[in-house]
């Protein structure tokens, strides 16, 4: 097997995942997973895929995150390693679907307006 290479987004945060067979080493951004994302809710949605797709200790991941914060990239790496899977076996895209892992969420930051404080908050009206 050669390695794959897939990509996920979410809100700002970009991830590039590459997946090669391996013992189960996870790497972002040159650090070890859990020194990157030190909470187990983090941890754990970047191994969702894996856990689902009984894959835990079978590759080695390396990852490339930039952009947004930190559970945005953990949400953009758990959508291209759920890509990933699926390119593995295409039974796992059966797993994977109803769980809705393999949808881009698509909600992003709403634009500040012009003459308003936020993108919805205005600058307060008085009548004197």
């Amino acid at each position: 097997m050669e390695v794959i290479h897939k990509i996920g987004r979410r809100k700002t945060a970009v991830a590039r995942v590459y997946v090669a067979k391996g013992k189960g080493n996870i790497t972002v951004n040159k650090k070890d997973m859990a020194v990157y994302f030190p909470t187990a809710t983090l941890q754990y949605k970047v191994n969702q895929p894996l856990t689902m797709t009984n894959n835990d200790g079978n590759f080695d991941i390396t990852i490339n995150v930039f952009g947004g914060g930190i559970t945005g990239q953990a949400e953009a790496i758990r959508l291209a390693l759920s890509r990933a899977m699926c390119e593995v076996d295409a039974e796992n895209r059966l797993i994977l679907k109803p769980e809705g892992l393999l949808t881009r969420d698509p909600r992003m930051v709403e634009r500040k307006k012009f003459g308003q404080k936020k993108a919805r908050k205005k600058f307060q009206f008085s009548k004197r």
